[in-house]
């Protein structure tokens, strides 16, 4: 096929494709929030309609429906942990409602994979959104320069509810409380937030076979990493740089002739590099050193009230932090925090393992398949980000690469499958 011609095929990918090269679209509207859970619904249902009504047989596998168990697994323990809390039932209604929004969809959108969606039109649709950012950075830029107010408005469709304003807002920079230095956000509620979508569209330019729209992919998420001014995105951005190099190269004589001497030099000067790494860790902390403590009194309250209160169930849901985490949730900024702190022990193991069963089953066919090394950088990057995000918050926004764990696992399915045959 022209790597020129990709469009949508089927009513499945021209939902997706919409939903995704929409985004600037969606943005104005403060409809981001909204578009991915009902996306990912709509589909949903019609897969379970085709299977059962119209005798459609897709591949699906097993770690596709363990996704599926560890996520009602989650609600299992969001349920418990508001009965054990006595919290009521309007508070379970709405939990149960964010839940849907929230952790339903990291089963669901890897569900949505085993449609008839190809992974080239995600990777095309991330590559326009790039493209949108360029073409559209000079007003963002503009916007502080000539000192225009950050946020224009808050769309009305926060009525439905949400995490915050901020998820609904449209808004044209924000200043670091911190440094008073402009970041960008752009389409995402934080600026960290950009940071991890600039590196997921990173991974889809990567197997873009058009030169002009890897281009846009490339500059474009750059673009977003660098006005994210995200340390995570940093860091993220270069590990999937040398994953990818290493997936390339893996062959290739020269990546082992070269690495021999590197880790010779390196067992050499060992402490040298260990005590540069630590001042390195120290400067990226001190790059924003309130916000790294704000972020580690939050771990800290987290885990001091799991483990005395709520060690197995959680709390059931965020509660808002003292003055001197200035009032931020606690567990909020990072996942596993937050997971033990409002699902508890079983909510963390229900992420981990599924996480850690999706990387096995994707293991075999990393160098074999195309997608499944990508689906692979995609799990590395969730895991990298839940250290400093919430996924479930963000899950609305990381969902294309959902998509594409699906589509490697049902790929690699039917390999399997065949192979048996």
């Amino acid at each position: 096929m022209d790597p020129q011609a990709y469009a949508p095929e089927n009513s499945d990918e021209r939902l997706i494709w919409y939903a995704i090269t929409g985004t600037y679209l969606f943005w104005l509207l403060g409809a981001m929030y909204v578009v991915a859970p009902v996306i990912a619904w709509i589909l949903l249902l019609r897969l379970i309609k085709r299977a059962l009504l119209n005798q459609q047989t897709y591949v699906i596998s097993n770690t596709q429906l363990f996704w599926v168990a560890m996520m009602m697994l989650m609600l299992l323990a969001l349920v418990v942990a508001h009965l054990s809390e006595g919290l009521g039932l309007a508070k379970l209604i709405k939990s149960s409602i964010g839940w849907a929004k929230g952790w339903a969809l990291l089963a669901i959108f890897p569900l949505i994979g085993s449609l008839n969606i190809r992974p080239q039109i995600i990777y095309r649709a991330g590559c326009i959104v790039c493209k949108h950012t360029l073409i559209l950075l000079p007003i963002f830029v503009l916007a502080w320069v000539f000192k225009l107010p950050s946020t224009l408005y808050i769309s009305p469709l926060s009525i439905i509810g949400g995490p915050g304003p901020e998820f609904f807002s449209v808004s044209l920079y924000e200043l670091d409380p911190g440094s008073g230095v402009p970041r960008w956000r752009l389409f995402t509620p934080w600026a960290p937030a950009l940071g991890m979508m600039g590196n997921l569209f990173f991974i889809f330019a990567t197997q873009e076979q058009s030169k002009r729209f890897r281009f846009y992919g490339f500059s474009g998420s750059l673009c977003m990493i660098l006005l994210s001014q995200s340390r995570l995105a940093l860091v993220c951005y270069l590990l999937l740089i040398g994953f990818f190099m290493f997936i390339r190269w893996h062959r290739s004589p020269w990546l082992y002739f070269a690495a021999s001497p590197a880790l010779l030099l390196l067992g050499l000067t060992g402490y040298g590099v260990l005590e540069k790494i630590e001042q390195t860790i120290y400067a990226f902390k001190n790059a924003r050193a309130g916000s790294t403590r704000v972020r580690q009194e939050l771990a800290n309250i987290a885990l001091e009230r799991w483990a005395n209160e709520a060690v197995v169930w959680g709390h059931g849901i965020v509660e808002r932090g003292p003055h001197l985490v200035e009032y931020m949730p606690i567990g909020s900024h990072h996942t596993w925090y937050g997971l033990l702190f409002v699902k508890g022990l079983v909510g963390a193991i229900a992420l981990a393992s599924a996480m850690l069963v999706t990387v096995i089953s994707l293991l075999r066919y990393i160098f074999s398949n195309a997608t499944s090394a990508v689906a692979i950088a995609i799990i590395l990057q969730i895991f990298l980000y839940t250290f400093g995000e919430n996924l479930e918050i963000l899950a609305y926004l990381f969902w294309p690469g959902l998509v594409i764990v699906g589509a490697a696992l049902k790929h690699n399915k039917s390999e399997s499958n065949t192979d048996a045959n």
